[in-house]
């Protein structure tokens, strides 16, 4: 499916190599105010050729927001917004056609529908999340507005490199309080908060570019300012949405939310988030947060945090030894422009389907809130 969201709803179209990609979002609430000033900042932290660390295709990701707004408010009807691709090369990929990548989707492509897209990878490209990050520029606006939600994604690990985030140490959550897109980005591409860790993660891509190979990698990202409350029990639980949202991605592999995997080694009576009463806030708090800030699949006031695994990507220069679509053995070196490690693009993808997760959640949390209001 190509639709994402109940209420608040994000459509996105495209291919990699097609006239222009993006999306129509319906539910935003109308009155807002929204230029594409709101929204190309995004945009422009995703764009290839920011780096020579990444892909070197070349293009502006300019917005176009086509219908929805009038005079810098929301309508409440449909936002459609597109972006031009202007710099499709469709002959690179000439030379594969009789071969499906390894661990790309042209062979389940062509499994699924009896075709694919001639060039680059159709909708499984990484160009298709143009239209989740437009749409997620608007659901943070909106989320920010409503309770100065903040969302804030940082390349943690690339390759063996890792900079620390060991959730039961207190280190790690002050960096989750205190991290900003600013301190994120003043790192360049690498948008590691550790400048010594970054340096070596800039190292780490070097040396699988230079093999002709690529690395993947892991980003962190931190929620602040989510009221309690949010998050629908059985099957919808905000990790649940979140984990969809993460897994949907390209070249996204694993995710896990607080403790995660880390937390099976700890008894309960250690990984247990002990209540506190705060004066200021006259609410419950909690003195830790293993638990990620989600306990019974909702919401309760403190950071939401997790970490979601890239892939190496799958589209390298480097001879491989393996098959034609007819079976034949052969040898491929990928052509075309790709990112030797694409983590560090992701951060605004991760930050926009949270935004998008969390935007609908809370509208859903509100109408309910309403109804309840007026049944009383």
């Amino acid at each position: 499916m190509s639709t994402f969201g109940h209420i608040f709803r994000v459509t996105t179209y495209g291919e990699s190599h097609c006239r222009s990609v993006g999306c129509i979002v319906d539910g935003v609430p109308p009155g807002m105010s929204l230029t594409d000033k709101d929204i190309q900042p995004q945009l422009s932290r995703r764009r290839p050729g920011q780096s020579k660390l990444s892909t070197p295709r070349n293009e502006k990701d300019k917005v176009e927001i086509q219908a929805g707004i009038e005079f810098n408010k929301t309508l409440g009807t449909p936002i459609a917004m597109l972006i031009r691709n202007e710099d499709q090369r469709p002959h690179d990929y000439s030379d594969m056609d009789n071969y499906p990548r390894p661990s790309h989707a042209d062979y389940t492509y062509m499994e699924k529908y009896g075709l694919k897209a001639s060039s680059g990878g159709g909708r499984a490209s990484a160009r298709e999340t143009i239209g989740r990050v437009a749409a997620g520029a608007i659901a943070e606006k909106f989320l920010s507005q409503v309770s100065n939600v903040e969302i804030v994604g940082f390349v943690s690990q690339i390759g063996s490199v890792k900079m620390n985030r060991d959730t039961f140490d207190p280190h790690f959550h002050h960096l989750l309080n205190t991290i900003t897109r600013e301190k994120v980005d003043s790192a360049g591409f690498i948008r590691c908060p550790d400048a010594a860790i970054a340096a070596e993660m800039v190292k780490e891509i070097e040396k699988y570019r230079g093999q002709k190979d690529s690395i993947g990698g892991v980003v962190t990202c931190v929620i602040r300012n989510l009221p309690a409350g949010i998050g629908e029990p059985c099957f919808d639980k905000v990790e649940a949405l979140l984990a969809h949202a993460m897994l949907s991605i390209p070249a996204s592999k694993g995710f896990e939310i607080g403790s995660g995997f880390s937390g099976v080694s700890k008894p309960g009576s250690q990984h247990n988030d002990l209540f506190v009463f705060d004066e200021e806030t006259q609410k419950l708090r909690t003195k830790t947060n293993n638990s990620g800030g989600v306990q019974g699949g909702i919401t309760n006031g403190e950071n939401v945090y997790f970490s979601v695994a890239f892939k190496s990507v799958a589209t390298i220069a480097q001879e491989q030894e393996t098959a034609t679509y007819d079976g034949k053995a052969g040898v491929l070196a990928a052509k075309g422009r790709h990112d030797p490690a694409v983590t560090p693009r992701a951060i605004p993808i991760v930050e926009s389907m949270a935004a998008l997760v969390l935007a609908d959640s809370l509208l859903i949390q509100k109408s309910r809130d309403f109804a309840r209001s007026v049944t009383h």
